[in-house]
């Protein structure tokens, strides 16, 4: 399975809804093209911050045929999973490869906590349900409650030949590295989950990052790998430092609406986030975004 396609930043799309909470077509593909000329190497539909909790399956398919059409083939267009039931993630990872996704990525099962082997079980089961289809593991124990182990990842990796690699969005960059070290020999590609973490990630040997920061301000995130790719360690870095402040002020406002809220201070119509959440509402944390875009350049 050829997999050299599966690296630099990827953007876990945000997904633009109308007053109905139906995917706005046409803003929808206009974030597709926006984070494409931004420079990215890949779209993730329903992340995290694509509100995946939200959609129903009939959505998703509407949105993930959507994307795919309007990437062309520029970037590959990967599908995210975050179901609990084994049997429902298999069925979206069909409809996934079934209608032009480049991998799926697989999240750890919300609300339980399985054991090890119930985990290797329900990761195994869904890979062999798409077998050309590379798998990413997707690793979020802030939103899960429990993390992936070392040793379950490694094991995964060794054994489901089309568990090809993985997000940690643990911010351990201890833990990162350890799922680098155990798999650097089979060419398993381990990818950042947090944005101010993406160039120590690279530095431990990640391929890329899967960036938030992708959504609203792609001409820095990618900046920041470009430049530690063609060898410049000290620019990438100064880059990152640039653009910590930005991300770390999304955290003062309720998940995950930031991207969006962002994405609209930048001029971006994306539409508000899935009901109960709303736009962050002027105060602190408003205030934090904008004092922080505006350091950073990416406002007037």
């Amino acid at each position: 399975m050829n997999t050299d396609f599966i690296k630099g930043v990827i953007v876990p799309i945000i997904t633009p809804i109308d007053e109905q909470e139906r995917i706005d077509e046409v803003k929808a593909r206009e974030q597709v093209d926006y984070v494409i000329g931004g420079g990215v190497s890949g779209i993730l539909i329903f992340g995290s911050n694509g509100e995946f909790y939200m959609v129903e399956e009939d959505e998703m398919e509407r949105g993930l045929r959507i994307m795919v059409e309007q990437a062309a083939g520029r970037v590959p267009v990967y599908f995210g999973i975050g179901a609990i039931n084994t049997g429902k993630c298999c069925r979206l990872a069909k409809m996934a490869a079934a209608n032009g996704a480049a991998g799926v990525s697989v999240l750890q099962p919300m609300f339980l906590k399985p054991t090890y082997d119930e985990l290797f079980t329900h990761f195994e089961t869904i890979a062999k349900c798409v077998p050309d289809t590379p798998v990413l593991l997707y690793n979020n124990p802030g939103r899960t409650g429990y993390t992936l182990s070392a040793a379950l990842v490694e094991e995964l990796a060794r054994k489901v030949p089309n568990i090809v690699g993985m997000k940690d969005t643990s911010g351990d960059i201890t833990q990162t590295s350890e799922f680098i070290r155990r798999t650097r020999d089979i060419g398993f590609k381990v990818f950042g989950g947090k944005d101010t973490l993406l160039y120590a990630s690279l530095c431990h040997g990640a391929v890329g990052g899967v960036c938030t920061a992708g959504n609203f301000m792609p001409e820095l995130i990618t900046d920041v790998y470009n430049k530690y790719a063609a060898g410049d360690l000290q620019g990438a870095l100064e880059v990152q430092f640039k653009l910590n402040p930005v991300r770390l002020s999304m955290d003062a406002a309720s998940f995950p609406v930031a991207a969006k809220d962002m994405a609209a201070l930048r001029g971006r119509n994306v539409g508000a986030p899935y009901l109960p959440t709303k736009p962050t509402p002027e105060g602190a944390a408003r205030q934090g975004f904008i004092t922080a875009m505006k350091a950073a350049g990416l406002l007037n």
